[in-house]
């Protein structure tokens, strides 16, 4: 394992703190209306859809608990060929399976600055939870990647995003 170099945290602090301005920006560009303070016996606004919120596990404000996971590289990268290409696949059917489970609400790469590889955003309550869900994952039981876990709070709309990602998508991962 190579000597720590403070540099490299410096940077990664950098990284994160972008990652959680974007994720808070969203969340609150989604859901912004809904923390305007209103009285306690008023009405839901027209459109409400309680069926919908409840589908989507929304509390009062249309917001849920989720885990953001970071994946970064890991201590063992696999080396090209074969073996690398069916982890890969493994990694992306992994994917498939949680997303119709309900389970992973947002996936995608990032540009691997800092080691950063990808990230999910998993519909879980706690952290616990996420660990065993990541732990399915053929990245992270060889090593290729690790998973740093944060709680966060969004929008319960991102539960809509693999449903409507596979009615604009025109070819599979």
């Amino acid at each position: 394992m190579p000597a720590y170099d403070r540099r490299h945290h410096i940077s990664s602090e950098r990284a994160m703190l972008w990652a959680k301005a974007f994720l808070l920006a969203a969340s609150q560009s989604l859901a912004f209306s809904a923390f305007a303070v209103e009285p306690a016996d008023q009405a839901p606004p027209p459109g409400y859809d309680a069926a919908l919120a409840e589908s989507f596990g929304a509390d009062d404000y249309g917001m849920r608990s989720y885990v953001l996971v970071i994946l970064k590289s890991g201590p063992t990268p696999m080396p090209k060929g074969e073996a690398r290409d069916a982890m890969f696949r493994g990694h992306f059917s992994n994917m498939k399976r949680l997303a119709e489970e309900g389970k992973l609400a947002v996936a995608g790469p990032l540009d691997s600055a800092d080691g950063w590889r990808g990230l999910f955003i998993l519909a879980v309550d706690d952290i616990e939870a996420a660990k065993a869900l990541v732990a399915t994952d053929p990245v992270i039981q060889h090593g290729e990647m690790v998973a740093e876990y944060h709680k966060y709070y969004g929008s319960a709309a991102l539960m809509q995003v693999n449903e409507i990602h596979a009615r604009i998508a025109k070819k599979g991962m």
